[in-house]
């Protein structure tokens, strides 16, 4: 089993979601090969606590990893729990090799590495972000996390890192190369398009002239991660085994990378659909027919269903495999789902959905008819409206109170993302 998550990718920067600027040709065939999903979900808007969620196949929520992580000193004391159980350790106990290539940011400290955490390797970096290239400013302190190590401890030199993404690539064909005559369970967790906006110089020149500035930046980040997972994809191929490979997007498209999430109102870091829905499919020919999916979905069914494919025990997870739906022997799940940011929550039920903003009171939306969360309906439905913030305060009965914050400063950015009047996207990458 394969999963590769991309970085504050846009939605409408693939082409297998209608996209037409961004060039993503690799991962166009895998996806037309497989089965796409137009209404994913991931548990929340930003990276770490969305990490945390599909790692652990629990909504993060239960075990307080609501924020990313702290920002401050001291900034290695918060981590995924120890307590938790990661799909890598339901994975090794199910006899499989597992690996871990690319982006952690679940922990910085010793106790939270990934090699104590499930996976039998890692190479990548603890950090949610690094330089594209090499980078000999990285040196003590906080920035050391931001180095490339294999294990524990065995740093990769900055002069061999001719480019991130690349390197990323390499070390998963050759974990899946190195596992190919046993099961195995990688992680290939990238960086791109995250910032910074790096690119290769060649990845540039083959952009449209047309695309200008950061965008072009994103367009050639894009195409370098394409070329990686068209990497993967033929390496998977190349071992002959039956394997799932998985895509999905970590959160929204952001606002400071030039991505763009095309229908859908709003960000990373909102609760609009923009900052939760996201790219997503399964590969695995001769077992998943193509075509595509629109019934909602959340990331921890993606993991939910890749556990199931290799036997790992499920107990506890909060996603539903969701094969027996896939091949049509189980109707499509119907539940509720919930999301909370601090002041910000939100409840998606069937076509209704309702974002709850502390101090500001309740938006309501139908997304049948209003895909684009354009028109708040709120104060016309006020029966709906009471019935989905008792969903919601039910929902929040079973979770904790977050082991950290993320400060004042993040509190204010959040809030003025889920302002009605932030319309557009000018308006909104005027946002941090």
């Amino acid at each position: 089993m394969v999963l590769v998550i991309a970085d504050d990718a846009g939605w409408i920067d693939f082409g297998f979601n209608g996209g037409t600027e961004v060039a993503t040709p690799a991962l166009d065939r895998l996806a037309g090969e497989g089965l796409t999903f137009g209404a994913c979900y991931v548990t929340a808007s930003v990276c770490s606590p969305s990490r945390a969620g599909m790692l652990t196949g629990r909504q993060q929520q239960r075990f307080g990893h609501e924020f990313n992580l702290p920002g401050t000193a001291p900034r290695a004391e918060g981590g995924l729990p120890l307590e938790e159980t990661t799909i890598a350790d339901r994975a090794r106990d199910a006899g499989l090799a597992t690996g871990l290539v690319g982006k952690w940011h679940l922990g910085l400290a010793d106790r939270f590495h990934p090699t104590r955490r499930g996976f039998d390797e890692f190479h990548g970096l603890r950090a949610g972000s690094r330089s594209y290239f090499g980078d000999d400013r990285l040196a003590e302190g906080d920035r050391r996390y931001e180095h490339v190590t294999d294990g524990d401890s065995s740093v990769t030199p900055e002069a061999d890192i001719e480019y991130l993404t690349d390197t990323m690539t390499d070390d998963a064909v050759d974990f899946i190369r190195r596992h190919a005559d046993r099961p195995s369970f990688l992680v290939v967790a990238y960086t791109a398009p995250h910032g910074p906006m790096h690119a290769r110089p060649d990845d540039l020149d083959a952009i449209d002239a047309s695309l200008r500035g950061k965008r072009r930046t994103y367009a050639a980040m894009m195409r370098a991660l394409d070329r990686g997972v068209g990497r993967i994809g033929d390496a998977v191929e190349a071992t002959g085994r039956d394997t799932l490979l998985i895509f999905v997007n970590d959160n929204g498209g952001a606002t400071n990378n030039a991505s763009d999430n095309g229908p859908w109102r709003g960000m990373k870091g909102s609760l609009f659909e923009g900052g939760i829905r996201v790219p997503a499919f399964m590969h695995r020919p001769g077992t998943i027919s193509s075509g595509s999916i629109d019934h909602p979905v959340t990331s921890l069914d993606l993991v939910a269903t890749a556990l199931g494919a290799t036997g790992a025990d499920r107990t506890g997870l909060d996603g539903i495999d969701l094969a027996p739906w896939i091949t049509a022997t189980a109707p499509p799940p119907d539940r509720a789902l919930c999301w909370r940011r601090g002041p910000v929550a939100a409840i998606r039920d069937g076509g209704k959905k309702l974002i709850r903003i502390d101090g500001a009171g309740a938006m309501l939306f139908d997304l049948d008819a209003d895909p684009g969360e354009t028109t708040d309906l709120a104060a016309r439905r006020p029966a709906e409206v009471v019935r989905l913030l008792a969903g919601l305060a039910a929902w929040e009965h079973g979770v904790i109170e977050p082991r950290w914050t993320t400060g004042d400063y993040w509190r204010r950015n959040l809030l003025k993302k889920h302002r009605m009047d932030v319309r557009g996207r000018e308006a909104e990458r005027a946002l941090p």
